[in-house]
């Protein structure tokens, strides 16, 4: 059988790995990448070309980076002669046009961080450790111009433990993914895998996360606390109020137990830890990041902090 010819549309780190098992696999032949146009990165806020764009021209691919695909016709023109047989879209960033959809003899698939339906839109990672799942996946999904609707081609699920982030869920589905798309993309390209349709009664939706949900709301419970510490880890990240200043929560452990104090108040110090009491539960925090600092234990913190019981955050 002759190479499949593909389309790849993606750009952070997540969709690398996708690119990367397409490139090493003897099966498919990448024509082509649409990307997102370079952005200002780092200190100095140079333009930076994305992590897909950059691969793609260590591997001297044809290499698109429109600022909105669906308004410069002439991108789907190119894009036509390139001749692939299907797209693969892992964390475009775009929406796509019934147009561009039907342009491929196979259609356009999507690598998307959920077990869907449960978790569509743009923050399906977050959401899931923010949720309190147990269990979370990666699914790829025939595309259709509604938001994460498509038939499932297929799943790879994997256990979401009590210490996992979503950096590290995020590692994990990345190369599951990249796993479908050397299995069931070929089966299904083949035509020995018929796409299923969701069950509509199971969706729920991941929006993406905004700002004000980064600041810690001490009425929820403990384990609520922990799930947006760990879910928002790469991103905006969480904090509460210390004397008036911002105090980042990087690590911290839920636990569970009645509460007969103001949630917001410190319940003990220890040398490594310090506990809060919440809603429901107690929180003990572990790693946090004063305003205008680094990353600390709380070793380091308590040694420039004189914090003691019925102290309060949050204020």
């Amino acid at each position: 059988m002759s190479k499949v010819r593909v389309c790849f549309l993606g750009t952070p780190e997540f969709a690398v790995t996708s690119l990367k098992a397409l490139l090493a696999d003897e099966h498919f032949e990448v024509v082509g990448v649409v990307t997102q146009p370079d952005r200002p990165a780092g200190r100095k806020l140079q333009l930076t070309p994305s992590p897909v764009k950059q691969l793609a021209q260590a591997h001297n691919l044809k290499v698109l980076a429109p600022e909105s695909l669906r308004k410069d016709p002439s991108m789907l023109q190119e894009i036509r002669t390139w001749g692939a047989e299907v797209a693969v879209v892992v964390a475009f960033g775009q929406i796509l046009t019934q147009e561009f959809l039907d342009a491929f003899r196979f259609g356009c698939v999507n690598v998307h961080g959920s077990v869907l339906p449960r978790w569509r839109g743009a923050a399906p990672i977050q959401r899931a450790i923010e949720a309190g799942d147990v269990e979370s996946g990666v699914t790829l999904q025939k595309m259709v111009k509604k938001l994460d609707a498509g038939d499932i081609i297929g799943i790879r699920k994997v256990k979401i433990t009590p210490e996992m982030n979503a950096l590290d869920l995020h590692d994990r589905l990345a190369v599951l993914g990249a796993e479908l798309l050397k299995v069931e993309l070929m089966d299904y390209v083949r035509g020995n895998l018929a796409p299923i349709p969701q069950d509509e009664s199971q969706v729920t939706i991941a929006p993406k996360i905004e700002k004000h949900e980064s600041q810690i709301d001490w009425s929820t419970s403990a384990k609520a606390i922990d799930g947006k510490i760990r879910g928002f880890v790469y991103g905006p990240g969480t904090y509460t109020l210390l004397q008036g200043k911002k105090l980042k929560l990087h690590k911290a452990t839920p636990v569970s137990g009645a509460v007969t104090v103001e949630p917001g108040t410190v319940t003990s110090v220890h040398p490594d830890y310090f506990s809060v009491a919440t809603g429901d539960g107690i929180l003990k925090i572990y790693e946090l990041q004063p305003e205008s600092r680094t990353r600390m234990s709380v070793v380091d913190f308590l040694k420039g902090h004189n914090l003691k019981v019925g102290d309060k955050v949050g204020v």
